[in-house]
């Protein structure tokens, strides 16, 4: 049959959903990109946070209506299914399948049961050896644990997902090992707390043993971590990351505030002078390292005050990279249940001057690059063929911004090429060949 997809949400979810693909092209299913052409579409969603549940529900009804064209069968799964199972059943029962993660051991026994109509002939299951990538021909997702232990008060994913579990080492080596044959040159370790690697598993932190590891895979020119929780960052870690040239000098950090107190009710572990301390080592240790963080404004109890304290904040440390969040009231977590809910015209003014900072800060980090050199991965050409793609080691795919690198010399998808910056627009990067 012809199956289409659409995955939503985050880089662990897109890992699923290449899972999912891997299993129907076991089965010679074929795969189309086109919903017109699909006589299955197989939606994978979001539940994070509430804009992301509205663009889920959208999605579904728009995949719905192709099922007056082609489209046979239409499937949805993950997160926003975990949660609300039932409320989708009863909404829109246009939908003939839809499985929740705890039912993924059993995904295809249930797919083959609803559009073949009969019992399973094979035994599928999600694997990651055998997912298709979907991200390119070079650059490839790496999940090393499932979950969230955490507990932060604002955050849905514990319920969804469960508590956080490690890959085994060897496993995801041999998955790495797996990637490396089959030609990716850049890989982006991913879970939802990279830091906690091995905790679980091992009775200690293992991400910086996991990146040594991997750093001795040559045939990995990049490798990427993110979400690396700012208490759990040790010296080992940044030691790692500082003496091997194929590990990015990129460190993703989400701090969500600065303030103690808001911090205390988020749960988070850090407080406000670690997260300063540990930005400081590591910008002494790694000159050259760019830091990303992500922040929630408008949090349950957030005073003028402490929102100034954060703007002040993020105006001395110039992020290299700053994405911001207003508080989502998600039922079921204790956030919800918090007095002192800001108003949502105080969340947007407060996310909207955050931003504005750091659209400032981006400018003047843009235009330090100007009349430097530096390597960079071609991921593609533009349609008039005028400029090459690429990202240098301080863009992570699809998050920051690109390199356009002027077409005088014939490169490929996949060539590391060295450039000259010579221009800098808001996120992006203008170059020519050295």
């Amino acid at each position: 049959m012809k199956i289409g997809f659409v995955s939503l949400g985050c880089s662990k979810n897109l890992v699923d959903t290449e899972m999912m693909i891997g299993m129907f092209k076991e089965n010679k299913d074929t795969i189309v990109n086109n919903p017109n052409e699909a006589e299955v579409i197989v939606i994978n969603t979001c539940g994070f946070i509430e804009s992301a549940k509205e663009e889920a529900i959208n999605t579904i009804l728009e995949m719905a209506e192709y099922k007056k064209k082609k489209c046979k069968f239409l499937i949805v799964t993950g997160c926003l299914v975990q949660r609300y199972k039932e409320e989708l059943i009863k909404a829109i029962p246009e939908v003939d399948l839809f499985i929740s993660i705890d039912e993924y051991p059993k995904m295809w026994e249930e797919i083959e049961k609803t559009i073949r109509k009969e019992e399973e002939k094979n035994h599928f299951e999600l694997n990651y050896q055998t997912r298709e990538i979907s991200t390119g021909e070079t650059t490839a997702y790496l999940k090393i644990a499932e979950g969230c232990s955490n507990r932060c008060t604002y955050c849905a994913i514990p319920y969804i997902r469960g508590p956080f579990i490690s890959r085994p080492k060897e496993e995801i080596l041999e998955e790495a090992r797996n990637l490396a044959q089959r030609g990716f040159k850049e890989i982006i370790v991913i879970a939802q707390d990279t830091t906690k690697y091995g905790i679980d598993l091992y009775g200690k932190p293992k991400l910086a043993e996991l990146l040594q590891d991997l750093a001795n895979i040559k045939e990995f020119k990049w490798i990427r971590f993110l979400y690396s929780y700012p208490e759990t960052i040790t010296e080992e870690l940044i030691k790692v990351v500082k003496e091997n040239s194929n590990i990015c000098k990129y460190f993703d950090i989400p701090i969500q505030h600065i303030s103690d107190r808001v911090l205390k009710r988020m749960n988070r572990k850090s407080n406000g002078e670690s997260i300063k301390n540990i930005i400081k080592k590591i910008r002494e240790e790694i000159p050259e390292v760019i830091i990303r963080t992500t922040l929630i404004v408008g949090f349950p109890g957030e005073t003028k005050d402490e929102f100034e304290e954060l703007y002040e904040f993020v105006k001395q440390t110039e992020f290299d990279r700053l994405g911001a969040f207003s508080y989502s009231k998600e039922e079921g977590t204790p956030a919800a249940r918090l007095p002192d809910q800001i108003h949502p015209m105080t969340k947007k003014s407060r996310y909207h001057k955050i931003m504005s900072l750091q659209k400032e800060i981006d400018q003047k980090v843009q235009e330090k690059y100007i009349g430097k050199s530096y390597e960079v991965l071609i991921d593609g050409k533009t349609f008039d063929g005028k400029y090459y793609i690429g990202r240098t080691y301080m863009q992570m795919l699809e998050i920051d911004g690109i390199v356009y690198v002027k077409n005088t010399k014939e490169c490929h998808t996949g060539d590391f090429i060295q450039v000259e910056i010579v221009d800098a627009k808001e996120y992006d990067l203008i170059a020519e060949i050295k």
